[in-house]
Order: C-alpha cells, then structure tokens, then sequence
C-alpha cells in the first residue's frame, strides 16, 4: 500500500438497512467526520458492528476506501493508534 497519513482528517460512511416494519425497510447512510483517519479506521474496525465494515467508505483528502481496504490500513504496521485485543479478527 503506498505511502497513507493517518494523521488527515477524514469522513466516514456507513449504510446500513433499518427495519421499520415487517416487511419494510430503509437504507440510511451515517456519516462521521474524525480529526485524524487514523482515529476514523479504528472506530470502523473496533466500534461498530462486524458486517457494517464492508458497507463503510472512508474519505481522506481525494481518496476513498472501502470495506477491505479500511481493514488493510487498521491491520498495517504503520497504523499509529493502539489496537483492542482481538479486533483484527473481526
């Protein structure tokens, strides 16, 4: 992966399906904005629910990442925050 600042702000987008009643569902999109990317990635991997990473898309500067590749900038060895134990494995 080529040279990523974690220390950029950042944006992050979620969607996820809300079941407002049977048989009837809304797509709503979150959006969260982080001082840092870093600070952005580790709330997408450690704080929110395991099948909504796949559906987040983080903004930093002109570039977008996805599911995979957010898990990518968490997991690599340049990633400058502490990790909770066992949050890789999500």
């Amino acid at each position: 992966m080529s040279e990523f600042d974690y220390g950029m702000e950042a944006g992050l987008f979620s969607s996820k399906t809300l079941a407002k009643r049977p048989r009837s569902y809304q797509n709503s999109i979150e959006f969260r904005r982080f001082a840092q990317a870093a600070e952005a990635i580790r709330y997408a991997v450690e704080d929110m629910p395991p099948g909504l990473l796949a559906s987040c898309s983080l903004e930093v500067a002109e570039a977008t990442y996805t599911g995979a590749a957010i898990r990518g900038l968490y997991e690599s060895a340049e990633f400058p925050l502490p990790r909770r134990p066992n949050s890789s494995k999500k």
